[in-house]
């Protein structure tokens, strides 16, 4: 799952177009998380609600999906579960069965290996404007990240002809292409992208603020052409630095996402020969974290292998050795209404050993670590990604095309 240039195809691009974006916002803070959506009645659409910290199971949803890397739902819809396919697909879960395609563009993608279609988000009022958001990888392995759109937003297909480019990146390597996306509380829209690939970071993209390459960027989707860069953005003021940067030094973020309550950003970052990590963006913190790589693997030195210094790094909150695993997937903070006692629990796993834990967050440290794989990993054989749905009730997904849905046992 001294900095070098990011090639100079990808460079023209990304010049070009933030040239044409304006800044967006005014820079005031953003509005604080939204509770955790529940139906307009008070019940919990999820099943009845189970007090305490029940024993965990998994449910099994739906099989038979090619390669899925990603699950999402638009706020507000219980209806339906949104699966991509890494080969360019995206389809349409209801009611426990494939209900049909939404949107097709294997045409465009580049699939195999860290390629393919990577990511989706939608719109924060994408029942008003169907709108939603991709990250693919085009047949030259070249990172897209575009908008579509579907009318009406109820529809059950997207017009493949509406995408709009939002942002091009050339990859020197075939891998590290990160591919995460996720709106947050300020409706603004956050990217993750791996250091281009290779091994080791060649060219330092990860600690190059001139890069998009290694870093989570912040835009505005809803200013600018063909986005907005917010005016407090932690770099927008530093010299030579790509002004999306929202944080850096990260080797191959692989799922990235908010807590919906308490708005902090979790990201799963993936290790070079040693070490897996979870870190965490503190919503008070308001951007600008180095994550450390490729100095950094962990907590531990990677380049220099001894001796390095961490004077300003953002430490990860969680690791774990190759012993356990050998490439983390980030997941997500439990805010659904069918297991209050897990509230603020964050699961993540593994697409090696498909482990799956989870801790929470307590004053910026990892408490109440729990190891779940023996009863929410049981036939699962590579863990590609986690989703949620607009109850915010989690899900795993397995590489090899089945999807689970994390629930109570008995």
């Amino acid at each position: 799952m001294a900095a070098g240039p990011i090639g100079m195809r990808s460079r023209a691009a990304v010049l070009a177009l933030l040239l044409s974006a304006g800044c967006g916002g005014n820079g005031s803070s953003p509005p604080p998380p939204a509770a955790s959506p529940s139906p307009g009645d008070g019940s919990c659409a999820a099943g009845p609600p189970v007090s305490g910290t029940p024993s965990l199971t998994t449910q099994r949803v739906v099989g038979g999906l090619d390669s899925p890397v990603d699950l999402q739902s638009p706020p507000g819809d219980r209806a339906r579960l949104f699966v991509v396919e890494q080969p360019g697909r995206i389809r349409i879960i209801r009611n426990g069965a494939v209900a049909g395609t939404f949107l097709d563009i294997v045409g465009r993608v580049g699939s195999g290996g860290e390629r393919g279609l990577l990511g989706l988000a939608f719109h924060p009022h994408y029942a008003e404007n169907g709108r939603f958001f991709v990250n693919y990888t085009d047949r030259s392995g070249d990172t897209h990240i575009s908008e579509f759109r579907a009318a009406p937003a109820s529809s059950d297909t997207a017009d493949p002809g509406s995408e709009r480019q939002l942002l091009f990146v050339s990859q020197p390597f075939a891998n590290h292409n990160g591919g995460g996306l996720a709106f947050g509380s300020d409706e603004k829209l956050y990217i993750a992208l791996g250091d281009g690939g290779s091994g080791g970071d060649p060219f330092r993209n990860g600690q190059n603020l001139a890069t998009p390459l290694g870093k989570i960027l912040r835009i505005d989707v809803d200013s600018g052409s063909p986005f907005g860069v917010p005016a407090d953005n932690p770099f927008v003021g530093t010299s030579g630095a790509f002004p999306a940067i929202w944080a850096f030094g990260l080797r191959n973020p692989w799922r990235i996402s908010f807590d919906r309550a308490g708005g902090d950003l979790y990201i799963g970052d993936v290790g070079q020969n040693n070490f897996e990590e979870v870190d965490v963006g503190l919503f008070s913190r308001r951007g600008g974290e180095n994550y450390g790589w490729n100095v950094t693997e962990g907590n531990h030195c990677f380049s220099p292998p001894a001796g390095c210094s961490t004077a300003g790094q953002t430490l990860p909150l969680v690791e774990y050795s190759h012993g356990d695993g050998c490439s983390v997937t980030g997941g997500y903070v439990y805010r659904g209404c069918r297991m209050p006692g897990y509230h603020g629990t964050y699961f993540y796993g593994d697409y090696c050993t498909s482990l799956v834990r989870s801790f929470r967050l307590d004053n910026g440290r990892a408490v109440d670590q729990r190891d779940w794989t023996s009863v929410l990993s049981r036939g699962v054989d590579a863990l590609s990604s986690f989703g949620v749905d607009a109850d915010g009730e989690v899900y795993i997904l397995d590489h090899t095309g089945e999807v689970y849905k994390i629930v109570p046992a008995g």
